[in-house]
């Protein structure tokens, strides 16, 4: 995947804001808290970390080109550099995980309000009722 590609994907994902952290990095938060960093832009080799449930992190870890992100692999987070390392739908896969994995530890007046639906409706009142004699 092109890291543009996924940029669109992470900020499609409900509640994701993206900040400029770290002398360019690009943060991915849901509630204010990151679940995955990408490199700047034009870096090379292009790089993004993200978080990974127990399971994942030691299965994704077995790969040359996937390691425990530095400073974070205790919380089981990995690194990918390059970004071709995972097939498009596994990279999906893992980084909505990881978005899942950081909404489950917000509040749930938090989770409520991030799986509400993002437009409002307004309703329609009824039509005043006629008084009777």
């Amino acid at each position: 995947m092109t890291p543009a590609a996924i940029e669109k994907f992470l900020l499609s994902l409900p509640g994701t804001t993206l900040s400029i952290q770290w002398g360019g990095e690009r943060i991915f938060k849901v509630g204010g808290k990151m679940f995955a960093w990408m490199a700047p832009r034009g870096e090379k080799p292009q790089r993004i970390s993200f978080k990974t449930s127990d399971d994942s992190f030691h299965i994704l870890t077995q790969d040359e080109s996937i390691r425990p992100s530095p400073y974070l692999a205790r919380a089981h987070w990995v690194k990918i550099a390059p970004l071709d390392s995972l097939k498009p739908a596994e990279f999906r896969a893992y980084l909505a995980h990881a978005h899942a994995l950081i909404v489950s530890k917000l509040s749930k007046k938090k989770q409520v309000e991030l799986s509400a639906p993002r437009t409002t409706k307004r309703r329609r009142s009824a039509p005043p009722r006629r008084r009777s004699r």
